[in-house]
């Protein structure tokens, strides 16, 4: 964030830091850690905030810095009609003509949230190819809306699922985040143009099309080996006739084993390479900082 009140944003001054710290330790991060390779176990991407958190400079060079590297660009956009006519008070455009404005409507480019644009914006944004990530319970915490996916996808915009963050999910399950797209967008939609296999969809295909992993999110020979098996002798899939639907509608919780890349990472609900007991005794000790802070 490079964008202060003192200079008509919304971030406090002392949340913010110059243009050109930002760019410099971004490009320093880029030739430490991103890995091009497509089994990588981390990739970087440039996240200036939001529109009404960084200068429009920022988001120009930040740009300009992501494909001179070949690393994707990230940003909140559209999450609510406040942040529309903060930019149209600020910047005198709406969100996504903003975007266009600064070189960032392009298949490189994914937006958290992306829930507030008019027919029109939705077909540019899918002959961009852009993607937008919907945070199902985020949006409904913060009462911002109803994300347009099916809209976007049939104009050609790819859509993944997140989770979002602690300050407006304090959930942060993704088998909680599947069914959570899946009631409301069947909310919006109606029953007959939502399925089971759309929301998982969003999270497997769907998210990695948004990051350009396309050996990630499907199971099928020389993809790389990523699993969540889940138990069904819960009480909760009792009596379930279809066990792929029962994930999503008797609401799966955990997943008993989980593999990333081959690695086991979760074993009989236990993480392998983490003492759970500690890890949560650390985050207690940073959830009272912050309360005290």
């Amino acid at each position: 964030m490079s964008l202060g009140e003192a200079e008509g944003g919304l971030p406090p001054n002392s949340v913010v830091q110059t243009e050109e710290r930002i760019l410099e330790d971004s490009e320093r991060l880029i030739k430490a850690h991103h890995d091009q390779a497509d089994d990588a176990m981390t990739q970087l991407a440039l996240a200036p905030c939001s529109p009404f958190s960084v200068t429009t400079e920022l988001m120009r060079s930040s740009a300009e810095l992501a494909r001179q590297y070949g690393v994707m660009l990230h940003t909140h956009l559209a999450e609510t009609e406040d942040e529309n006519d903060f930019c149209l008070r600020l910047f005198g455009q709406r969100p996504l003509d903003y975007l266009e404005s600064v070189g960032w409507l392009a298949d490189d480019v994914w937006l958290a949230h992306g829930i507030h644009f008019t027919d029109s914006e939705i077909q540019r944004m899918g002959k961009a190819e852009i993607s937008v990530c919907h945070c199902p319970s985020s949006n409904m915490i913060l009462a911002s809306g109803m994300c347009p996916t099916l809209e976007l996808e049939k104009a050609g915009a790819k859509i993944g699922l997140g989770v979002d963050g602690s300050a407006s999910n304090d959930h942060s399950n993704m088998m909680q985040e599947v069914r959570q797209a899946f009631l409301l967008q069947r909310l919006r939609n109606g029953s007959a143009t939502v399925a089971v296999d759309d929301a998982l969809r969003w999270a497997t295909t769907g998210g990695a099309a948004l990051l350009k992993r396309p050996r990630l999110g499907s199971l099928k020979a020389g993809n790389l080996a990523d699993l969540g098996l889940y138990a069904m002798d819960e009480l909760r899939f009792s009596g379930a006739g279809d066990p792929l639907s029962a994930l999503l509608t008797s609401g799966a919780h955990r997943a008993r084993h989980v593999m990333v890349n081959g690695q086991w990472q979760v074993k009989d609900y236990e993480l392998v390479n983490q003492d759970l007991a500690e890890l949560r005794a650390q985050h207690e000790a940073a959830a009272r900082r912050l309360r005290s802070a």
